[in-house]
């Protein structure tokens, strides 16, 4: 679908005098850029809980190998402990026959000897599974251990991502009600800010309160380092016109994005390298196109707070 509608686009911007392909292609490539990152952060959150699912299965099999094994050393024991049982009453007997046989002695010895010969070997097998034991119950410690850390990476990642969303809605209070809202899904952070409150109908340039309400924004993303920021463009499903130097709305889509990018590096305690600027065009809508308020919920600003996984991705790889 993505390479029919890229295939459309070319085809508008070949027959359209005022914009050069290059302008285009340029769109393009950083749309698939995005695109492609995107699709790399979901897989990598994929494989995350794939990686979670996995080690716990391999911690429940642990347990159950080593519960097996304490159930063998334990019968051994058993074992043992009858067999030691069984030599102490023909020790017993050895001492009464004694004083009225010898063939019976000799039997008795003979006993005595093939009973000292299956305790050594008992002896021999319970020692082997206690060793066993112990590095089972080493091993299950530790998967246990890295489990317990993955979970409190993620559990406090969740717990971040809480506070952030906290920190986001407090600081946006005085926009509640104009097109604003906070939301918290899959481990991130959105953040959608209808057109009405940033930008004029066919416009990128932002309003002063949709400036205020971005800078009120980065000042709480730049006590936020490690979080990745992508703001996404929408629009509705109405052709745009009002510009011959743009191709249409996904060109309007990026155009606004970037422009929200631009009031974010104004603040210097932002990281330029955590920001993304992506233009989706009338492509995810979150509402019917057919009536005017569906309209107005699709053209918005989508600020998407992802945290990074490095620390989580390293306790994947000791695993």
């Amino acid at each position: 679908m993505i390479k029919k509608l890229s295939l459309i686009a070319l085809s508008l911007v070949l027959t359209t005098s005022c914009v050069s392909k290059k302008i285009y292609e340029d769109l393009e490539s950083k749309y698939a850029n995005l695109k492609k990152e995107n699709r790399r952060l979901s897989d990598t959150n994929q494989d995350l809980e794939s990686a979670l699912n996995k080690t716990e299965n391999e911690l429940a099999k642990l347990q159950k190998d080593y519960e097996a094994t304490l159930a063998q050393r334990n019968k051994l024991q058993s074992d043992y402990d009858a067999t030691k049982a069984n030599l102490d009453n023909l020790k017993a007997s050895y001492d009464a026959l004694e004083k009225n046989s010898s063939a019976a002695i000799a039997e008795n010895s003979k006993k005595n000897r093939e009973l000292l010969a299956q305790l050594e070997a008992k002896e021999q097998a319970l020692a082997a599974e206690n060793a066993r034991l112990e590095k089972l119950k080493q091993e299950l410690e530790a998967r246990s251990q890295r489990v317990a850390e993955l979970e409190n990476v993620i559990a406090s990642k969740d717990a971040a991502m809480s506070r952030l969303k906290d920190a986001i809605s407090k600081a946006l209070t005085n926009f509640e009600g104009k097109g604003l809202t906070v939301e918290q899904r899959n481990g991130k952070v959105y953040v959608s800010m209808e057109n009405k409150l940033l930008f004029e109908s066919g416009s990128w340039a932002v309003g002063s309160q949709g400036r205020q309400a971005v800078k009120q924004l980065g000042e709480v993303l730049a006590d936020n380092p490690d979080i990745a920021i992508l703001i996404e463009g929408h629009t509705d499903n109405v052709p745009y016109t009002g510009n011959a130097q743009l191709s249409g709305n996904w060109d309007l889509s990026t155009k606004r994005a970037t422009a929200i990018v631009n009031i974010l590096r104004e603040n210097s305690a932002i990281n330029p390298e955590n920001l993304t600027a992506a233009g989706r065009g009338e492509y995810a809508p979150i509402a019917s196109n057919e009536t005017a308020e569906g309209k107005a919920k699709n053209r918005r600003i989508e600020v998407i707070l992802t945290p990074k996984l490095d620390e989580i991705s390293k306790l994947l790889n000791e695993m």
